[in-house]
């Protein structure tokens, strides 16, 4: 196994046997089953990072960490979310 920059590890293409392969590959296929799910029935997750994403292209801040945590600290921010699940909903 190679060493990479930083020390970290390389992948090890032989280090899981085929059966475990097919349950990783069928454990990824679940989780992102269920991370779908999630997502669509939770708007508002998609409203902060929509929200979030067209503020920081719109004010393209020089340092993205500190504008996100800015963002989602803000103390307005979940009123705003409310306010456009309000909006989404009236205008369904």
């Amino acid at each position: 196994m190679a060493t990479l920059e930083g020390g970290l590890l390389g992948s090890d293409p032989g280090a899981l046997s085929p059966a475990q392969l097919e349950q990783l590959r069928n454990f990824k296929i679940q989780t992102r089953i269920a991370n779908e799910k999630y997502l669509r029935t939770h708007k508002e997750v998609d409203l902060l990072i929509s929200g979030f994403f067209r503020e920081m292209f719109l004010q393209r801040p020089d340092n993205i960490r500190e504008f996100a945590a800015e963002y989602f600290t803000d103390p307005r921010l979940p009123n705003k979310i409310h306010r456009q699940l309000i909006k989404e909903k009236k205008e369904a």
